[in-house]
């Protein structure tokens, strides 16, 4: 049986594109750990993405993952399908035009592939406490970056 882990993410970015950040919370069987990182060009998505491919690849073994994010881009692009979608159409949406983040969206499928992951959609900014953390965590990140 796989162990179950929750991973709560969020991505900010100051100025899209500008610095950005990203923040993660991994839990298990009561124990939490922290990561976070950015980029000093960025946009908002990126570390959206980012935050979630970084919590996976913090798995040492294929686990079952609830991943709790505020990004609807996120959310929508994994549990609509579109990834797999732009993935299966050599990332081009349905409108003909390239797919954004290509790169990230490649990774995370591959992740994906290895994880039983469920998506959680969060409101942001609305009070859930993991959620808040990982904003703080990212936005703390991007302050560093750019001498905030």
């Amino acid at each position: 049986m796989k162990k179950h882990i929750d991973i709560f993410t969020d991505g900010a970015c100051s100025g899209n594109p500008g610095p950005g950040g990203w923040g993660v919370i991994l839990r298990f069987c009561g124990y939490e750990k922290e990561l976070s990182g950015g980029e000093a060009a960025t946009t908002n998505n990126r570390m959206e993405l980012t935050a979630a491919i970084k919590g996976l690849e913090a798995l040492k073994e294929p686990c079952s993952v609830r991943l709790v994010t505020d990004s609807k881009y996120v959310s929508d692009g994994i549990s609509k399908g579109w990834a797999r979608s732009w993935q299966k159409n050599n990332w081009r949406k349905a409108d003909k035009k390239p797919a954004l983040n290509a790169d990230l969206w490649e990774r995370l499928l591959e992740l994906l592939n290895i994880h039983d992951v469920e998506i959680e959609w969060v409101k942001g900014h609305a009070g859930h406490s993991e959620n808040e953390r990982c904003d703080r965590l990212a936005v703390a990140f991007y302050k560093k970056l750019s001498g905030e």
